[in-house]
């Protein structure tokens, strides 16, 4: 049997059992939930989940997920059928902490994206600074290269950033990943 592969966007007003009622109709539908990051934020249950189909049931179960508004989520269905280019990357970490100002996100991921570096997966969160209290921003980022980036050059120029910036920052090659 020919199987789809689908990616859902899923966001809500946080409250117990929206998971169980998301993959319940999933289930339904004889889909295999793969892989998903889910969180609440700002009192909104959010997340992306990709799961396995069966091709026939691809349209059944759009219809399904899209009748969870009347639960109160909002799913978003995207087929991810498509081809995967296999480029050669270097995998890379990017950690971050500095004082909150509006622009760290996107003066951060410009510096990269004018350099071809992918985002993989991004955290970020706003905690308290231990003596003062202060809002710190934090991230970290998993990253691919182009195999042909210059770490040393991408240190300078992200080294630069943080300085402008005044973040502690760091960047690493992912060892879990090459």
């Amino acid at each position: 049997m020919m199987r789809s592969s689908l990616v859902l966007t899923v966001i809500g007003p946080d409250r117990p059992g929206l998971v169980e009622t998301l993959a319940a109709t999933v289930a339904e539908h004889d889909a295999n939930w793969l892989e998903s990051r889910m969180a609440r934020l700002a009192g909104k249950f959010a997340g992306v989940l990709r799961i396995d189909v069966p091709k026939d049931q691809c349209q059944p179960l759009t219809d399904a997920l899209n009748k969870l508004h009347n639960a109160g989520l909002t799913v978003v269905v995207e087929s991810s059928d498509g081809p995967i280019s296999p480029t050669k990357t270097k995998p890379l970490i990017l950690n971050l902490i500095g004082h909150d100002r509006p622009g760290i996100v996107r003066d951060v991921s410009r510096a990269l994206a004018q350099r071809d570096i992918n985002v993989v997966e991004f955290h970020t969160q706003v905690v308290s600074a231990p003596m003062t209290g202060d809002p710190l921003f934090k991230a970290t980022a998993e990253l691919l290269a182009p195999l042909d980036t210059k770490l040393d050059e991408l240190r300078d120029a992200l080294d630069q950033l943080a300085h402008d910036l005044d973040l502690d920052l760091t960047l690493s090659v992912d060892t879990d990943q090459t």
